[in-house]
């Protein structure tokens, strides 16, 4: 036992003993608190450690039912469960190290500072009082005068006595003292390693268990492996598969209704048709339900969920018939009536109504022909099957839907029958805004790319509109992959083949599209050559007016009608010159007028009535043709085109050829290939031209006068309101000019027609200035169709107005269309 005090400096009271004593006092008191705080996080470690248990035998438990719940799969149940029981013997090993932890930290610990530190403090109180009542007796002994005799002898005695007890209690003190300072020792150590014993024997067991489940584990790391391998073999079959099942719905030639058809024809089970039908009750409410009904052995069953008993309508076809219904209010029922009752159903459609009746009558037929041992299953023949294909072709090809007509047009264009990304063929996707066509691997990843890098679209599936698909004929793979693969063999890039993996794929396109990787680099020299070729193309810099619109013709009383054509060489169509003829607008303003008077009703308010019939008696004495004041359209030219005879050299002093003023010559000259090739080079779509008067590649294009190089550029992000420093947008440049087509796909595109310039024009007033009676129309049915949308979205009012409303916004957006379609067919 090593002595921390010396007895024999006890006994002498000197200095070094009160300050051994003193320090071993400040020691002890700093003991019991870090002891306190040990066995205060001790015991929270244990709390939380049995939360971490009860936790994680609930999540030991959840796997357990998964287990159970997949007892279909072999090797998922069985894994699972081998799984859940390791956890739960480790979760009975992390309650045994939690168990040890409270006997040898929180308990020994505990007991050493309640006990033994408790009787030191102990010690330590009497050891101060003795030590003062000593200093008492010495000072009274020392202050008793010589010639008080008595006094002297009691002071002597009390010092005596005091005396001895200090030595007494002080020698008791150190021992205590010498005892803490060995046992704080062994108590500390013991109780931290029986600690970390118990954490050796966790991890140890830990370690045996699972060196146990390391075959099991092992196994199905590698059967993981080969199911990665299963899975993504099986996905890629699924989307081909889906793929193909798309393109084959989409080739049919369904009406709305028959899209809904859910039957099938199962004769191996009996089912000679299935599908729903609306069934009318027989209570007196005469209610309609949606059932499941089937035509299986000689019977007509329905039932309203999967498991549902089927309920029997008629229990031998043999003797029932089956007719149409034309007597009730609603429409493609018939009714199938027996000996004993009848039933009224109703399908979704009339095809579906004709192979029902069909079905039923070749039922009927066929019960009578089997014999009676043989089963009553029915065994209808091929030919009189309400199959898909016979609904729907009825001995006739099918017709042609606008996905295999776009499809059949866009393949049509030379490289374009391949992926141009991988080069797989029959591609069935394109990106419209790169005007590519792509396989549905490379689809896939050009949509990852973002709508700001590629805008992804079905050549089958999805709708086409016109000025969309003239954009795809015009670009193609070849135009695009001499663009974005010049420097592809320079660079080292390898073009990825069918059936590559998608990583390497994947890269290559990010390559390519995204980082640009393969792109030649222009130097600015190759700029400004490349413009000043481009700006030659521009007829606005040759001076020559042909393209502008005519000067304006003597009025005319009343509008052209539709019999007012242009004699065209023979063999082109024949057009007429304007859109719209009176009985055309009589039936557009018929709907403005409906839904005006509607809302006046509402509102009392007849503004948007007296607008529209103020439209048709302006339009009824407009003339159609398109033209402008001599001063519009000498404000509509560049300030370059009107320098071109005095300075032939329009660049002498620009100095920035960067890609945007590539792309901003490239649209005046109404070059795809060009302007394909600057938005490659990073040209911003947006680009302001500062020099002339802040217009953007897109005004530059409505002077081209190209309806698909507008098209392109909105594709692309362009702005279609950004405005030149006169105020006048896309909008406001095309209905100067008279471009009747680009005014339709800035307005189909979301353009503000009430927007004004500097002048406080709007488009509307410029069409009405030039007299052009076919922009006038399309801007005020677009301001009426506006209107009326926002007043419909005030009111709030369902029913009649917003039927309306529906049936004016879809002849408007048709006007729209189909004279965007016009526009493209021009020669």
């Amino acid at each position: 036992m090593k002595v921390t005090v010396d007895f024999e400096e006890c006994l002498k009271d000197s200095p070094r003993f009160r300050a051994a004593v003193e320090e071993v006092e400040v020691d002890v008191g700093e003991l019991e608190s870090k002891l306190d705080k040990l066995v205060k996080l001790c015991i929270g470690m244990i709390d939380a450690g049995r939360a971490y248990n009860t936790a994680n035998k609930q999540f030991v438990n959840g796997i357990r039912e998964l287990a159970l719940q997949s007892t279909r799969d072999e090797v998922i149940g069985s894994s699972l469960a081998a799984f859940a029981e390791t956890l739960q013997e480790m979760n009975n090993y992390h309650t045994i190290l939690f168990d040890q932890a409270q006997r040898s930290i929180r308990s020994q610990l505990q007991t050493f500072v309640k006990e033994d530190l408790k009787r030191f403090k102990d010690s330590k109180k009497q050891f101060d009082k003795v030590s003062e009542e000593k200093e008492v007796a010495l000072v009274k002994n020392a202050q008793v005068p010589r010639n008080k005799l008595h006094e002297v002898e009691e002071a002597t005695n009390i010092l005596t006595t005091t005396r001895k007890c200090f030595r007494h209690i002080a020698l008791d003190y150190v021992l205590q003292i010498n005892v803490l300072q060995s046992k704080r020792r062994l108590e500390i150590l013991k109780s931290m390693l029986s600690f970390m014993n118990s954490n050796f024997a966790f991890f140890h067991q830990g370690y045996d268990l699972f060196s146990e489940l390391q075959p099991l584990m092992k196994h199905l790391g590698t059967q993981l492996d080969q199911l990665v391998v299963d899975s993504a073999k099986e996905k890629r079959d699924m989307e081909q598969k889906h793929s193909t099942i798309q393109q084959k719905a989409a080739l049919q030639d369904f009406s709305t209704e028959d899209t809904k058809l859910e039957y099938n024809v199962d004769t191996d089970n009996g089912i000679a048709m299935e599908g729903y039908l609306f069934k009318r009750a027989s209570n007196a409410f005469k209610t309609w339900n949606r059932r499941w009904f089937s035509i299986q052995n000689n019977q007509l069953v329905y039932q309203k969920k999967f498991r549902d008993n089927p309920t029997v309508v008629v229990e031998d076809l043999r003797l029932c018939t089956v007719k149409h219904c034309e007597d009730v209010e609603r429409r493609f029922c018939f009714e199938v009536v027996s000996p004993s009752k009848s039933c009224m159903m109703q399908a979704d459609s009339e095809k579906l109504r004709q192979a029902w009746i069909k079905a039923v009558q070749s039922s009927i037929a066929t019960a009578y022909r089997e014999n009676g041992d043989e089963p009553t299953m029915l065994k209808l023949d091929r030919q009189s099957s309400a199959s898909l294909g016979s609904l729907d072709s009825g001995g006739e090809p099918v017709k042609s839907v606008k996905g295999e007509s776009a499809l059949q047009r866009v393949l049509a264009i030379p490289g374009n029958e391949t992926c141009c990304d991988c080069g797989q063929s029959e591609p069935r996707w394109a990106s419209i805004n790169l005007g590519i066509t792509l396989c549905i691997e490379c689809s896939g990843i050009h949509r990852s790319l973002g709508v700001h890098n590629s805008k992804v679209r079905s050549l089958t599936l999805d709708s086409w509109e016109p000025e969309l698909l003239k954009l795809m004929c015009e670009l193609g793979n070849r135009v695009i992959n001499q663009i974005y693969e010049a420097r592809r063999e320079e660079m080292g890039g390898k073009k990825p083949q069918p059936g590559d993996p998608r990583q390497e794929i994947e890269a290559y396109i990010r390559a390519k599209y995204v980082e640009r990787r393969f792109v030649t680099k222009l130097t600015s020299k190759e700029q400004r050559s490349k413009v000043i070729a481009l700006s030659k193309q521009d007829k606005r810099l040759k001076g020559s007016v042909e393209f502008l619109p005519p000067r304006p013709p003597p009025p005319t009383p009343k509008l052209r009608t539709a019999s007012n054509t242009t004699a065209l060489p023979s063999g082109q169509e024949v057009r007429r010159d304007s859109l719209f003829c009176p009985d055309e607008l009589d039936s557009l303003f018929s709907y403005f007028d409906t839904s005006s008077k509607l809302r006046s009703l509402r509102s009392a308010d007849s503004g948007i009535q007296n607008s529209a019939d103020g439209s048709r008696e302006m339009l009824a004495s407009t003339p159609s043709n398109s033209s402008l004041s001599e001063t519009d359209l000498q404000e509509s030219e560049s300030p370059v085109s009107l320098n071109q005879k005095d300075s032939p050299t329009v660049f002498s002093e620009l100095t920035d050829f960067s890609p945007g003023v590539l792309l901003y010559w490239a649209s005046c000259a109404c070059s795809l290939t060009d302007m394909a090739e600057a938005l490659a080079h990073g040209a911003d779509v947006n680009w302001v031209n500062v020099e002339d008067n802040n217009r953007t590649p897109l005004i530059q294009a409505v002077q081209g006068g190209s309806l698909v190089t507008c098209e392109f550029l909105l594709q692309n992000a362009a702005n279609v309101d950004q405005q030149d420093i006169r105020g006048r947008g896309p909008l406001h440049h095309a209905t100067m000019l008279g471009h009747t087509g680009q005014v339709c796909l800035f307005l189909k595109r979301g353009a503000k027609q009430n927007a004004v310039d500097v002048d406080s024009r709007s488009p509307l007033s410029i069409a009405v200035e030039a007299a052009n009676a076919d922009i006038v129309t399309l801007l005020r049915l677009a301001k009426m169709n506006e209107e009326m949308r926002e007043s419909e979205g005030s009111y709030g009012q369902p029913g009649q107005y917003s039927h309306t409303h529906s049936q004016t916004e879809q002849q408007y957006k048709k006007c729209i269309q189909e004279f965007i379609s016009l526009q493209l067919d021009e020669p």
